[in-house]
């Protein structure tokens, strides 16, 4: 028997989300990040929430491990509201 190494995706793939639509858990200021120099955000998320278009942080609360890095890493305070979802919404892991 031999067991079978995952890769990142493939191992979100395994979790599940159930998206509060209209209450996200995290809010951003897109003005204050539009000033940030470091985006560091968009290195160290896991889920990849936080990507670069146009030169622009975007973000996207549905994918996210609810792990906290991104305020944890944010040096502008562009995080204004970080908070974990309500009951029964957020991530679920599970293993295969």
């Amino acid at each position: 028997m031999s067991i079978k190494k995952l890769g990142p995706e493939e191992l979100l793939a395994l979790d599940k989300f159930s998206v509060d639509e209209g209450n996200p858990h995290i809010v951003v200021d897109k003005k204050i990040c539009a000033t940030c120099t470091s985006q560091v955000c968009v290195i160290v998320c896991p889920a990849r929430c936080y990507r670069l278009k146009d030169g622009a942080v975007n973000f996207e609360y549905a994918g996210c491990l609810e792990c906290g890095t991104c305020r944890v890493m944010c040096t502008e305070k562009g995080i204004t509201s970080w908070k974990y979802p309500r009951a029964t919404f957020g991530v679920t892991f599970r293993c295969s």
